[in-house]
């Protein structure tokens, strides 16, 4: 139990940010998971498409501090290489 005014101010705050982050990383992984489903099935030309969406959605979380900045870089490369590799 928080014992002062600002500490429940802060409860309140950090479990308001904690479920909006949630809802980001939800969001991010959903768009991964599409993207290495078109990956799989060898669709390039749509798979380019997802993965533009796919890094701009991981940028916007690091520069709202949701993702630490080296994560969203490795796993852009990371899908990146994915792409490269499909003939």
């Amino acid at each position: 139990m928080p014992n002062t005014k600002s500490a429940e101010h802060r409860v309140r705050s950090s479990e308001r940010r904690h479920f909006h982050n949630q809802s980001i990383k939800s969001r991010l992984k959903t768009l991964e998971k599409a993207f290495l489903g078109l990956t799989a099935t060898g669709k390039k030309v749509e798979a380019a498409a997802t993965l533009r969406a796919v890094s701009s959605a991981f940028d916007k979380a690091a520069k709202a501090g949701v993702l630490h900045a080296n994560n969203a870089s490795r796993k852009k490369s990371r899908l990146a290489l994915r792409l490269a590799q499909l003939k």
